[in-house]
């Protein structure tokens, strides 16, 4: 496996390119009102397009690696145009040789999202793909990221379909656009995880590579209903053989980590760091993380100095946590990811031979510029790259 520093081989999201490290303009500069968006959206583009596209050489310069920017919009509202805040979000992929140091006029990607159903019909996968080829196309874009999260039985119609849509999806997209990338995000477990049992070895052999979203793994619990990490180590790896052993190629397998938490509010909390949690069943389970809420990593490291513990380790999770008091004086727990958790998943991507890492969102980090900010997110950055 390549070294990570200079060649991929992980992503990097972020909600804007005002959130880059590690120098952006103000946050202020993304928003426009109404009124503005209407009367100065072409001047808007043509200001945020130098600004973004700086951004997107110094990225490329520093991680080494092609910038891709995907844009999102409301459910039944057209992705807005290229450089209009606030709805992108920039992202770097794999890719190899020598156009992962060199930037590329096809610098972004888009997100793709359809009904299950309406795709068993070929005609309709055929429309959509049509439609999103050309859109890549209009707009200079190199790629496409699948991102269905929706039911879907085993052997049905839209099982079937769904496979031939990421297939079908691939083949337009490297036939119209030389050198794209079509990508598809799929759950942290292959256990029909919210009930999308997938296709997943057809779906990895169709496109260029999948996107293991690894967070979120207590949205079912079925023990007692206490307080757990998000994304436990041993729980997660675990997952991925999974995948491996299926027959997926570990060269086509991302892994997801989470730079985000959940805060529960704790209906007792014992000295040896139990939080009982209220009862939100999902899915037929008795508990679930919607007990809690989640919090991005820069506002969990505000609550550290107010904190009642400081943040601890879990040694059984192998991941970190601390414990608050509110204004009210109702105890919480705070469960999240940090440097230390990373890092072991970093190491265990580099060791089993896996296509990369990724983070969701790039975000949830402080880029304020004080110095502790600076820090903490220094530190979450490298921890993706592996000692």
């Amino acid at each position: 496996m390549e070294p990570f520093p200079q060649r991929l081989p992980f992503h990097l999201w972020a909600e804007s390119a005002s959130h880059l490290p590690p120098r952006q303009p103000s946050t202020r500069d993304y928003i426009f009102s109404k009124r503005q968006r209407r009367k100065g959206a072409a001047a808007a583009a043509r200001t945020h397009s130098r600004t973004q596209h700086a951004q997107l050489k110094h990225l490329i310069r520093r991680h080494g690696g092609v910038a891709k920017r995907r844009l999102r919009a409301p459910p039944g509202r057209a992705p807005p145009p290229p450089h209009l805040p606030p709805a992108a979000e920039l992202r770097r992929v794999p890719v190899r040789g020598p156009r992962a140091l060199q930037p590329h006029l096809r610098s972004q990607g888009l997100r793709g999202d359809i009904s299950v159903k309406s795709i068993v019909d070929p005609a309709v996968r055929a429309a959509w793909i049509k439609e999103k080829v050309d859109l890549a196309k209009r707009q200079h874009l190199d790629g496409i990221n699948i991102d269905i999260e929706q039911e879907v039985a085993k052997s049905s119609p839209e099982y079937y379909a769904l496979t031939d849509l990421v297939k079908e999806t691939t083949e337009a997209f490297h036939r119209e656009i030389p050198g794209s990338q079509v990508t598809f995000d799929v759950a942290w477990s292959p256990d029909c995880i919210d009930k999308r049992c997938y296709n997943y070895t057809g779906i990895a052999e169709s496109c260029d590579f999948v996107f293991v979203m690894s967070y979120d793994e207590q949205s079912q619990v079925w023990s007692e209903c206490i307080a757990r990490a998000n994304a436990p180590y041993n729980h997660t790896i675990m997952e991925y053989e999974k995948y491996i052993h299926m027959g997926i190629n570990p060269k086509k397998i991302v892994m997801g980590v989470p730079w985000y938490g959940y805060d529960y509010t704790c209906l007792g909390l014992i000295k040896a760091h139990v939080c009982s949690i209220a009862k939100v069943p999902f899915r037929g389970a008795p508990c679930s993380d919607a007990a809690g809420r989640q919090r991005p990593y820069k506002v969990i490291m505000d609550l550290v100095n107010s904190s009642i513990s400081g943040i601890l380790w879990d040694e059984e999770q192998e991941a970190p946590y601390l414990e608050y008091k509110d204004e009210h004086g109702v105890f919480h727990q705070v469960w999240f990811d940090n440097p230390r958790s990373i890092s072991l998943k970093a190491a265990y991507v580099k060791k089993l031979g896996l296509r990369g890492i990724g983070m969701w969102n790039a975000d949830c980090l402080n880029y304020s510029g004080g110095s502790l900010a600076q820090e903490q997110t220094a530190a979450m950055w490298a921890a993706l790259i592996p000692k």
